[in-house]
């Protein structure tokens, strides 16, 4: 399955609804990490109806214990697509038995993608299809080649935001076993480095005013939409990994031990019987 302009190609696959190729056509440039176990199997996952995981790996509804794997649902089930034309594509996904399972509510959960030019547009509605309230929370975890071409070094690439930003940063123990702190920082224009975004993995940066993020290398690179989202994560496994993700959320994993119930978790939205939750994020190649 793919969308496709004079210059630009995307392909998809129903794992996830993901995007799996942006590829510049004239350039011979693919933008998106194509996924190695050597650094990190996954490509770009959508994350729902959690972020990470609970400090358990499990969570109470009703009296009764469920568990998902890190990141949901979404990232490990077969979408349907349901609709294709020129310039767009919507993958599905309705709940059944074995989300069930894991997270007990009714749900349609949909993607669209629409490439104009060098620009796509990703769409996601999360309809609420039962009868009591549903929480979840959501976010996006897309990987993008660093570096873009030969000859660069990831060290070569900056990341810019389109203001800039005098705000938190989450920093928390991997152990969990100390509370999350946040520090006040600045930031506009960053020089990657391994070391850096090793020592947090991730960096999460708190209410961010830009409406973009750039990855810019010497010549090409990418820009990702931001606004509106309260969380951004900045994630690469370790020394050497071919990629950065870019990670907008309205959630996070527990950090730490938590009291509060499912309900009630930082980030954690509630959506009523047959309501939509609606949001949307864009990629910008060049």
């Amino acid at each position: 399955m793919k969308l496709e302009n004079e210059r630009y190609q995307m392909t998809f696959c129903t794992k996830g609804g993901e995007m799996e190729s942006f590829l510049d056509k004239e350039t011979g440039i693919q933008y998106l990490y194509q996924g190695d176990s050597e650094y990190w199997s996954g490509k770009n996952p959508g994350l729902f109806p959690i972020i990470g995981n609970t400090y358990s790996g499990t969570y109470e509804i009703g009296n009764k214990a469920y568990a998902m794997k890190n990141h949901g649902l979404i990232r490990y089930a077969n979408l349907q697509c349901v609709e294709q034309s020129e310039n767009h594509i919507t993958f599905e996904l309705r709940d059944n038995e074995e989300t069930r399972k894991q997270y007990p509510f009714s749900f349609c959960y949909r993607v669209r993608y629409h490439l104009d030019k060098n620009k796509c547009t990703i769409t996601y509605d999360i309809t609420n299809t039962d009868h009591e309230d549903m929480p979840f929370t959501f976010g996006l975890h897309p990987a993008f080649r660093c570096p873009l071409c030969e000859g660069e070094a990831f060290e070569d690439y900056h990341l810019i935001f389109s203001n800039p930003e005098h705000i938190n940063q989450m920093i928390f123990d991997h152990a969990k076993l100390k509370p999350i702190h946040r520090e006040r920082v600045e930031v506009q224009d960053i020089k990657l480095d391994y070391a850096w975004l090793t020592k947090y993995m991730p960096v999460i940066y708190e209410n961010c005013r830009s409406a973009f993020l750039t990855l810019r290398g010497k010549e090409h690179g990418v820009k990702v939409s931001i606004a509106g989202y309260p969380y951004l994560a900045l994630w690469t496994p370790k020394e050497g990994a071919p990629f950065l993700c870019i990670e907008p959320w309205y959630g996070h994993a527990d950090f730490t031990e938590v009291t509060e119930d499912f309900y009630h978790r930082e980030g954690t939205m509630i959506l009523s019987p047959n309501k939509t939750f609606t949001t949307s994020y864009s990629i910008e190649v060049f």
